[in-house]
């Protein structure tokens, strides 16, 4: 058997078991929602608030706020024919087109493939959609739109704005993303190297700042402490294991950071004490590299966790660690799990 229709079989295994899965039994990949009433009143000064109990809201809609599978059952338990728990099906569309794209995601370990091919295709074009959604609400409306337009903004796009002063001054930044956006067209090109140049000036200049306060002054600030630093404890006394802690932490400090500039410190020759503290200053950078690196392996080795407890928990329904589908249907199923905790305090799931 080749080696293409041997994952052929898989494949194919794979789907039936997926199909026997997906509908025997309690199911699985389904997403349930609770629909809820939210009405919105208008105060004096303009800022919108939860309508009080017996308030005839301004605003008002319908929202459906997802639910653990353990509370449809509840509501179901107590009354089959009740409609305000139920399927969502839209939810449920997107629990699965994610479990596709992680799938897809991982089927580069076997080789390229259309279906990574697509997925990278829609991780690229969802995060360029979204930040681009991102930018316009979070900087165009409310600096630009607020500062220029304020109240034509508060009235049509961002009700909760509450400085309608203006400020023109946004005119400025207004024109340089107008002249970014010549470099569509060609003639007129070079008209976005001035604003190009500024934001890179500007963040350059930020980012020095940032990283010489943050890194250089405060890495300076550490190493000119004492090396014996002293640590009481609850009655007052001296607490001789903190402290020699204490000490021998900013000591070992000290030392790297004195060994680690030996080793980039090239105007004397790396022999004698110098060498010796050069080569204890590639001991420190060694370290640090490495922990550098575990950290960022512990990191993608969390996310691909989080992954397959999505993959066997939210869309397999073949582990429940948080009691998502485990529910006692008695007395009227904890009338309905305490009305879903006295009518959606999401807190408590």
């Amino acid at each position: 058997m080749s080696r293409r229709a041997l994952w052929s079989l898989v494949l194919a295994v794979a789907l039936v078991l997926l199909a026997i899965r997906a509908f025997t039994g309690p199911g699985m990949g389904r997403s349930y929602v609770s629909d809820q009433q939210m009405g919105f009143v208008q105060s004096a000064d303009g800022v919108w608030e939860a309508a009080p109990d017996g308030v005839t809201p301004t605003i008002s809609w319908t929202a459906e706020l997802s639910v653990p599978p353990r509370v449809f059952y509840a509501a179901n338990a107590k009354d089959p024919k009740q409609t305000t728990v139920h399927l969502s099906l839209s939810r449920t569309l997107g629990l699965w087109a994610a479990a596709f794209f992680t799938l897809a995601i991982l089927s580069f370990l076997y080789a390229d493939n259309p279906c990574y091919k697509v997925a990278e295709a829609a991780v690229v074009g969802v995060s360029a959609a979204y930040w681009g959604i991102v930018g316009v609400w979070d900087v165009l409306v409310p600096k630009l739109g607020g500062a220029l337009l304020p109240l034509y903004t508060k009235a049509h796009f961002l009700p909760s704005l509450t400085d309608v002063t203006g400020n023109w001054w946004m005119l400025v930044p207004l024109a340089l993303g107008l002249m970014l956006l010549c470099r569509l067209v060609p003639k007129v090109a070079s008209v976005s190297l001035l604003p190009l140049a500024f934001v890179i000036g500007t963040t350059a200049g930020l980012k020095f700042i940032s990283f010489t306060e943050g890194d250089l002054l405060a890495q300076s600030a550490a190493t000119m402490k004492p090396l014996y630093v002293e640590r009481l404890g609850v009655d007052g006394a001296l607490d001789l294991a903190m402290t020699v802690g204490a000490s021998l932490k900013q000591t070992l400090l000290f030392v790297g950071v004195i060994c680690a500039l030996a080793y980039f410190y090239f105007s004397v020759e790396h022999k004698g004490v110098v060498g010796r503290a050069a080569r204890v200053g590639i001991w420190y950078l060694m370290i640090t590299f490495g922990a550098g690196f575990g950290f960022t392996v512990m990191g993608r080795i969390a996310l691909l966790a989080a992954r397959f407890e999505f993959m066997l928990d939210d869309w397999l329904w073949l582990i429940d660690p948080s009691g998502k589908r485990v529910v006692a249907l008695t007395a009227g199923a904890g009338e309905v799990l305490g009305q879903f905790a006295q009518i959606h305090s999401v807190s408590v799931w």
